[in-house]
């Protein structure tokens, strides 16, 4: 009985160390927009992911398409690795633009997403459309 949960405990792991090892590879000429959230979230913090996604969705199809463009819905929880890198522990909007070589520069757009998200969502989407359209472009 043992043997077999220490079985299925080191399997549950190896799939986390595989997707740990999947989000370190070097990444080139992308661009990443994550979102970071907790369990449980404020209306302000899902409307910061309805509307990024939207934005993302419609905007850059094309971009998503060809993977140009990434978005990422992440539970802090079950990544804490990514959130850690980021600095993140709570709800966080991280545009990340990795050049061809594959240096990241990422811009945190938290502050900017919980002042507009929910109240002004149209310039919070002009706002992040301007940030990602800059980043595709460098």
């Amino acid at each position: 009985m043992i043997a077999l949960c220490m079985g299925m405990i080191a399997c549950g792991n190896s799939n986390a160390k595989n997707e740990s090892k999947a989000e370190n590879q070097v990444k080139s000429d992308v661009v990443e927009v994550i979102y970071f959230h907790g369990k449980q979230r404020c209306a302000t913090c899902m409307a910061i992911e309805k509307n990024t996604k939207e934005l993302v969705e419609s905007a850059f199809a094309d971009k998503l398409k060809s993977g140009k463009l990434v978005f990422k819905s992440v539970d802090i929880t079950e990544n804490e690795e990514l959130a850690d890198k980021y600095e993140v522990s709570w709800s966080s909007l991280i545009i990340v633009d990795y050049d061809k070589y594959g240096k990241e520069q990422a811009k945190n757009m938290t502050e900017f997403g919980f002042a507009n998200a929910r109240t002004a969502s149209d310039n919070f989407k002009k706002g992040i459309k301007e940030q990602i359209n800059q980043m595709l472009n460098n």
